[in-house]
């Protein structure tokens, strides 16, 4: 279980193809502190287990479901990616509950800087935006963020601010970049137990 509340901003610095799955080297510090092998780290909101750690970064393997509904397949050498290690049993909730089971991908399809925030335009699943509420949450590339407004049927839009931008890989996304999406566990668990049986 995650926050979405993102801790680093990783780089891959090696991508391993092997059949039906990728091993992913990732540079990172602060992530690597108190984790072990066999911990769950979320990438871009996504849950994986570190199968090995160095000095200066861990290794995990994405199978093929993860790189099918996720942006890992799209991963290359360089890449930003947000990183998070799971919440602590009796610490502080500072986002919202995020699993780091990623519903799919959604589509950047506007960027507008307000000077002090920005405003992001995102096409998301149609079997999330019907868990999508304003002033709900959402989480984006494994950042916790509030619903700002619904755009017709298919857009969520969401508002920035300055530390998020600076300190996540949002500000790496243009006008086409796919994210990762997951709805808010609550408004699935509630939509669930609406649909007639």
């Amino acid at each position: 279980m995650f926050t979405g509340i993102v801790e680093e901003v990783g780089v891959i610095k090696d991508v391993e193809e092997l059949e039906g799955f990728r091993v992913f080297k990732i540079e990172a510090h602060l992530v690597i502190e108190d984790s072990t092998v066999g911990s769950s780290i979320a990438l871009d909101g996504a849950c994986h287990t570190l199968i090995g750690i160095f000095n200066d970064g861990f290794a995990v393997n994405s199978i093929g479901t993860t790189l099918e509904k996720t942006v890992g397949g799209e991963y290359r050498k360089g890449s930003k990616i947000n990183l998070e290690r799971p919440v602590m049993v009796g610490t502080r909730l500072d986002g919202h509950l995020v699993q780091g089971h990623v519903d799919g991908t959604g589509e950047i399809s506007a960027i507008e800087d307000m000077g002090q925030y920005h405003l992001m335009d995102i096409k998301i699943p149609e079997e999330v935006m019907l868990k999508t509420l304003i002033a709900g949450s959402i989480t984006i590339n494994g950042v916790s963020l509030t619903v700002n407004d619904i755009v017709g049927h298919s857009v969520c839009q969401v508002a920035v601010i300055p530390f998020t931008w600076a300190n996540t890989n949002l500000s790496e996304q243009v006008v086409g970049s796919q994210v990762n999406i997951e709805g808010d566990l609550v408004g699935k668990y509630i939509y669930n137990f609406q649909k007639p049986a």
